[in-house]
């Protein structure tokens, strides 16, 4: 039912991983992100009008900077780009005098860019919304999208099971599994020891999901983590910046690669989901990823409707949608 909120729980708040929101509030997002995908563009085109998305990039980017772009100018905004060349934040300034100076310029930043630390330092000096495009920790964006591809695919969140297959310490494996266990989902991590989440963070995990009654456990054998899950997840085996350990990443975790056979340790009801960019025969088989099971382009999809929500939320008082 459209309502209007009486006081935006998110607005004027920065996402730069996902515990920055509560169960609640990624149930409101993942709820306007659907009722955007369903809407016409033309009628959304006064819901962020006038506003400017500010994008500050030191990674290169498919798609985070062209949903977001879309995403603004789907509602009505405008987004402005700059690589980290053009900006060095950092280097030419301080994270602190860069946000405090783009606050008065506009609406919102997003930033995508390597260390976690320097990132938390902009937000802090920032007197309007930050998100987080992707740090060395965490990609709460990703993340909201891969909720909504779930809750398409099966019209609940609570209860499922999520084998996230691979190095299960990279930045979307932990937002991925913050998200799950907020909403009520299980994780397994299939992996090698040199892979594994630390204690520390599987701790964190069961803490997260203890409001609803779901688990983080690690496992060594693939198979085993998969077993009866309702999503297998994977993603690329060497992240961004990491080129030198490619080697060994993919001698270690070849045993990890989702294939058919592995997918079928699944529930037959299983999907395939990947983050992208992927590599096929390497982390995924092609047959997988190109087949029935996969969902992957819908979830690149919906980082366009994830986002627009996510806009929305921090920059109105979410007048009009279904909260």
């Amino acid at each position: 039912m459209l309502a209007t909120a009486p006081d935006s729980i998110l607005m004027g708040r920065h996402v730069l991983h996902v515990p920055d929101l509560s169960a609640t509030e990624i149930d409101v997002v993942i709820r306007v992100a659907a009722h955007l995908k369903i809407t016409r563009t033309s009628d959304q085109q006064t819901l962020l009008r006038g506003k400017t998305l500010g994008m500050l990039f030191e990674k290169p980017s498919l798609r985070t900077r062209v949903s977001f772009e879309v995403g603004m100018t789907q509602l009505g905004g405008h987004a402005l780009f700059a690589s980290g060349g053009e900006f060095m934040v950092g280097s030419r300034e301080t994270p602190e005098d860069a946000a405090r100076v783009l606050s008065r310029y506009v609406d919102a930043i997003l930033v995508r860019t390597h260390a976690h630390e320097p990132l938390q330092r902009f937000s802090a000096a920032a007197t309007v919304p930050v998100i987080n495009g992707l740090s060395a920790v965490a990609h709460p964006c990703q993340a909201l999208a891969d909720l909504l591809t779930i809750k398409e695919r099966f019209d609940t969140l609570a209860g499922l099971k999520l084998a996230y297959v691979g190095d299960a310490r990279n930045n979307v494996a932990a937002s991925v599994a913050e998200a799950a266990m907020l909403v009520g989902i299980s994780v397994n991590f299939g992996c090698p020891p040199t892979h594994r989440p630390s204690e520390a963070f599987l701790a964190q995990l069961q803490s997260l999901g203890a409001a609803t009654g779901a688990t983080a456990r690690a496992f060594s054998s693939a198979h085993r983590a998969v077993r009866d899950a309702d999503v297998v997840y994977t993603d690329v085996w060497t992240s961004m910046g990491e080129e030198h350990l490619a080697e060994r990443n993919a001698a270690t975790l070849l045993p990890y690669r989702v294939t058919g056979e592995l997918m079928s340790a699944a529930a037959k009801h299983a999907i395939f989901m990947h983050c992208l960019p992927a590599h096929r025969d390497e982390e995924v088989a092609p047959d997988v990823i190109d087949g029935p099971q996969s969902a992957v382009f819908d979830q690149a999809e919906n980082r366009l409707h994830a986002q627009k929500a996510l806009l929305v939320a921090l920059l109105t008082d979410l007048r009009g949608m279904p909260v």
